[in-house]
């Protein structure tokens, strides 16, 4: 269903789904975080990472999660990283109580 809406439609949605999931309360998994993040950032072209000189306070041990989240989906096209964000956040939102 996703497949066939039109990029405004699916930006719609994607941008839709986007806000209820940084809205929510529910606490995600670390896993699941670094999935959102990671489309996140391929759907909205902003799949760049930077990387201090001096990494703070374990930002180097986070950063190199980023970034192997981010090397397992650059398979994916922009458009098809919206379709995984949102298939995922409604999994993820679906057991709200």
């Amino acid at each position: 269903m996703l497949d066939k809406l039109s990029d405004h439609e699916l930006d719609k949605l994607f941008k839709e789904y986007y806000q209820a999931v940084r809205d929510t309360s529910k606490q995600f998994p670390q896993d699941v975080l670094l999935r959102f993040y990671s489309y996140y950032k391929l759907a909205t072209n902003e799949n760049q990472m930077t990387i201090k000189d001096q990494p703070e306070n374990g930002e180097e041990l986070i950063n190199a999660f980023k970034a192997n989240a981010m090397f397992q989906v650059q398979k994916f096209n922009p458009r098809q990283a919206k379709i995984n964000y949102i298939k995922l956040a409604k999994k993820e939102l679906i057991n709200l109580d």
